[in-house]
């Protein structure tokens, strides 16, 4: 249990003395104060006079030295009245740091009835809540044993019904290897009745065997020719099936066929939109090449009638040199290109690559 801050009450009384008794209880008072309280008990105790209040003092500073049990038997002796709610409430610190609960708890209750008092309520209420703890604790204990005690019953009852299981086991391997002893006896005495069986009709064949092997050799020609006859059966019967596969693929290539017809049809606008645009697109380039064309041809018009002119210009008056490359100049601004070849002399071969 956590340790309890108990308010405790310890009001000191001044007990009627003789002369002794004045400095004795000077010494306990002093002793006390100083928190010597093995001194102060010592002083208490050798005092005369053993009145209420004497007995109080001894029992404050036995609770202080932490002897508890003999504190609450000094508390319990007092009997005078005004006391009484001092004498409850230490009790009640007394029992509390004995592990007492309920005994405190009863000892508070008994000081509030005496004296409403906040430090009595407070320790009464610290009690009562260390007492619900201590029963919580005490649920969980039990619940923790119980829960361990089902745990090993039902572990024991796993473990005998574990038990019961290969006793019952064992019995019936007991059981069953003896039948399997007699099953095994039984097929030995089977299987020497069964050989001297086999071993009779072995006899009575081979007696037998030579009237039955020219009947058995005709038969087993018989069984060839009906072979033969069963396996030419099957490969005529092979080439039907065939026959009716090749049939069955012919309408199965034919709806291919269809198939890539109709894809084909499908493809068909969109080819011949492309077709169109390919035929614009050829419309256009042949515009654009006529058009050409007729410039070059305009232009060659243009070369023809400038050379015409220079060759008539030639043939009236001879021009200088100096003239002709003024012409050349005036041809060569307005784009018109000419070869004009020298001639030195008449009747002259020239060489027409050579620019002039």
């Amino acid at each position: 249990m956590k340790k309890l801050m108990l308010l405790l009450v310890l009001s000191s009384f001044v007990a009627q003395a003789s002369m002794l008794d004045f400095v004795t209880l000077g010494k306990a008072e002093k002793a006390y104060r100083d928190h010597n309280y093995s001194k102060a008990i010592q002083a208490y105790a050798t005092l005369e006079t053993k009145n209420d209040e004497a007995k109080y003092n001894l029992a404050n500073s036995q609770y202080k030295a932490k002897k508890y049990k003999e504190a609450k038997a000094l508390y319990a002796q007092i009997k005078d009245p005004k006391m009484a709610y001092e004498k409850w409430h230490n009790i009640g610190n007394c029992e509390a740091n004995l592990g007492q609960l309920d005994a405190g708890i009863k000892a508070y209750e008994k000081a509030l009835k005496i004296k409403k008092d906040k430090n009595t309520e407070f320790n009464l209420a610290l009690l009562k809540k260390k007492k619900k703890e201590k029963e919580e604790q005490k649920k969980k204990k039990d619940q923790k044993k119980q829960n361990q005690k089902n745990k090993k019953d039902q572990k024991n009852k796993k473990d005998q019904k574990k038990n019961d299981q290969q006793k019952k086991d064992q019995k019936q391997n007991k059981s069953g290897q003896k039948n399997k002893d007699q099953k095994d006896q039984n097929k030995k005495d089977q299987n020497k009745k069964n050989q001297k069986k086999s071993d009779k009709n072995k006899s009575d064949q081979k007696k037998k065997g030579d009237s039955k092997e020219n009947k058995n050799k005709d038969q087993k020609d018989k069984n060839k020719q009906d072979q033969k006859k069963q396996d030419q059966k099957k490969q005529d019967q092979k080439k039907q099936d065939q026959k009716k596969q090749d049939q069955k693929k012919k309408p199965s290539e034919k709806n291919k066929d269809q198939k890539s017809k109709s894809a084909k049809q499908k493809e068909k606008p969109q080819l011949q939109k492309q077709k169109a645009m390919n035929e614009a697109q050829k419309m256009a380039q042949k515009k654009k090449d006529a058009e050409k064309k007729r410039d070059e041809k305009k232009k060659n018009e243009k070369n023809k009638i400038s050379q015409s002119a220079a060759v008539k210009a030639a043939k009236k008056e001879p021009i200088s040199d100096k003239e002709v490359g003024k012409y050349l100049k005036m041809l060569d601004k307005r784009g018109v290109n000419t070869l004009l070849v020298p001639l030195n002399s008449k009747g002259e071969h020239h060489e027409e690559t050579t620019p002039w």
